[in-house]
């Protein structure tokens, strides 16, 4: 007599999970020093000292000092740290932006979807990094400047994928029976619809997040950003440039590089977000 032993169902989806869950985890915590390690320095390594100016990379200064004397490695800690709660700011407000425009698209007129497909391909029609030069400029520059001009030009294609999610979702059985009883379109779309844009509003919030430090960086190195005075990544790669033909490679190399780290940080977290939430990821 032959016993046949079966094995228990495979989980693929927590296989194919693992790997980008331990990723995630990592890019997370990594962040997360970046964040405790601003706080704990304090104002320590951001004073001037003339007789350590232009040091290279040592044990005393890891990163090198600066042509003030100013520790390089703490100024880009403080830098980083400044750039993500920027982008917190505006990737939190570019979401909110997009869910609204999407819903109100999806769940509205005619005429609404219409004026916001317009709204879509005008913003994304302009050249980006000229709009937000325009917008930083107009609003006198400085850190709320930045925050407004990178959340109000990073939310369009967000909004794209809400819509086609919501245009989904409005055929689903449970809404044409919510829409039999005689709930209105915003009951529907508060009750029925939000709650399905979470995932997708979340992934959306941390890609958002390297757009929006990428493009502080940029402006501030093009002079429309935060103030000179303010140790950020963009500010300590614009005034590299001056020495960098002089050999101080230091100056501009550890801060372009912490800065891609961080930008690679979020797109694992963002990637291992998308297989989480994503049901098809279960597919073997």
């Amino acid at each position: 007599m032959t016993v046949v032993v079966e094995k228990p169902p495979q989980t693929p989806s927590l296989d194919r999970a693992n790997p980008a869950l331990v990723a995630t985890g990592i890019a997370v915590l990594l962040l997360a020093a970046v964040l405790l390690a601003a706080w704990l320095l304090g104002s320590s390594g951001l004073a001037s000292d003339f007789q350590a100016r232009l040091q290279p990379p040592s044990w005393q200064h890891l990163f090198g000092t600066d042509m003030f004397g100013r520790d390089v490695l703490a100024r880009t800690i403080k830098g980083l740290a400044l750039s993500l709660r920027v982008g917190f700011l505006a990737a939190g407000i570019s979401v909110v932006i997009a869910t609204c425009l999407a819903i109100v698209s999806a769940s509205g007129s005619r005429l609404a979807d219409s004026l916001v497909s317009l709204f879509i391909d005008m913003t994304m029609g302009l050249p980006h990094l000229v709009l937000l030069i325009l917008i930083s400029f107009a609003l006198g520059g400085g850190t709320t400047a930045v925050v407004i001009a990178v959340a109000v030009t990073h939310w369009p294609r967000l909004t794209r994928i809400l819509r086609a999610e919501i245009l989904q979702l409005r055929n689903a059985e449970y809404v044409i029976v919510s829409r039999n009883f005689g709930k209105s379109r915003w009951f529907i779309a508060r009750h029925h619809i939000l709650p399905h844009l979470v995932p997708q509003m979340i992934v959306g919030f941390v890609l958002l997040f390297p757009h929006a430090i990428l493009h502080e960086a940029g402006l501030t190195f093009l002079g429309f950003g935060l103030e000179p005075g303010e140790p950020a990544i963009g500010i300590l790669l614009s005034e590299s440039m001056r020495y960098l033909l002089a050999g101080k490679w230091w100056l501009g190399l550890f801060p372009g590089l912490l800065l891609v780290v961080a930008v690679l940080c979020f797109d694992i977290i963002g990637n291992g977000l998308r297989v989480l939430t994503d049901p098809k990821a279960g597919r073997p």
